[in-house]
């Protein structure tokens, strides 16, 4: 393909679709809807009148030619527009449709910045394990982290992190000491976890989160929430706290978003389908969250509007549908001991 010089806004790839011919632009015409014909999990958002505008026509006939370009094609085009071009020919193509269509809708109406969580917070809780984990065992949090990411500047801009020390099984096994690098000497130096959350609430107060700005809890998984932090405060003898009833699960988003089965959404597949490698050290619960920041930072470059898709409800895990409206956390608070 002729290198194009245009950026997409004034022409660009659409101009260069119009030049294939009427055999190719059919499928515009057939089509009219916001989102790309690949997507599915989200409803369009546009009208019948919507469809008589030009724009959206321009971003069907635009997504047909992406889907026709290679991949040393697609790295060439974002390089020109500075996108990263990194991972695989299916993030290329996510990559680019969405850049384009969000230059175009912003043409058409440009955004206040407003409507959407100020920040994420990612949470990778780690806990006691043995080898084989017999289905009777207990797992408890012993590591809390949080990763404050910045939905506007799309930066870290601060992390918590406080060991936990467990009351069921105090003595770590030397495969939990070895698959998480926390040190017996670490938990036995910490506070119990009643102490830690009420320092998870603190700085998040802190933070503003749930006052000031809103914010909502994103994981890698359901389990974090639903089965770890769940298990612990029955552990713990206090009631599941407010702020954490609801989150964003990364890996539904990942595979929903690119379309990808959830085989392909464990951490290290998704960082390596990005062309990223992990940073740190696996299963520590700050790194892990760390990592798990610069995907979600990677999906909203793409255009991925990661929304809250899981609760708890009545003590049990809930899908959380994408049509429904879009909330922050509540104000943290500590919550009463049963």
């Amino acid at each position: 393909m002729e290198e194009q010089k245009e950026n997409l806004p004034q022409g660009g790839l659409y101009s260069a679709a119009l030049r294939q011919g009427p055999a190719d632009r059919t499928s515009g015409k057939q089509r009219c809807r916001l989102d790309d014909p690949e997507d599915s999990g989200k409803k369009s958002t546009s009208s019948s009148s919507d469809c008589s505008d030009p724009v959206y026509k321009e971003i069907a006939v635009t997504n047909g030619y992406i889907n026709r370009m290679s991949r040393d094609e697609l790295r060439a085009k974002l390089a020109e527009f500075k996108l990263d071009n990194r991972g695989v020919k299916d993030v290329l193509k996510k990559r680019l449709k969405n850049y384009y269509k969000k230059e175009k809708l912003m043409q058409k109406e440009p955004r206040n910045g407003e409507g959407y969580y100020d920040y994420i917070c990612i949470v990778d809780f780690e806990e006691t394990c043995e080898e084989g984990n017999q289905p009777e065992f207990v797992h408890e949090i012993i590591e809390f982290p949080i990763v404050l990411l910045n939905t506007q500047t799309l930066e870290i801009e601060d992390t918590f992190q406080q060991y936990v020390k467990p009351e069921i099984n105090p003595q770590l096994s030397d495969f939990c000491v070895n698959l998480t690098g926390i040190t017996q000497d670490l938990v036995d130096k910490a506070d119990a976890f009643p102490q830690i959350l009420q320092n998870v609430v603190d700085w998040m107060r802190q933070k503003e989160l749930g006052t000031k700005f809103s914010y909502t809890i994103l994981t890698d998984g359901s389990w974090d929430m639903s089965k770890f932090l769940n298990i612990q405060c029955r552990v713990s003898r206090i009631k599941y706290p407010s702020f954490a009833k609801k989150w964003i699960n990364i890996r539904k988003s990942y595979g929903n978003f690119y379309k990808v089965p959830r085989s392909q959404t464990k951490l290290t597949t998704m960082l390596e389908k990005l062309g990223m490698n992990y940073d740190g050290r696996p299963h520590s619960g700050l790194d892990d969250s760390k990592n798990i920041a610069r995907i979600a930072v990677r999906m909203l470059q793409d255009g991925c509007e990661l929304r809250v898709n899981e609760k708890m409800h009545s003590g049990q895990l809930t899908t959380v549908s994408f049509s429904a409206p879009l909330e922050g956390g509540p104000a943290p608070q500590m919550p009463r001991f049963r």
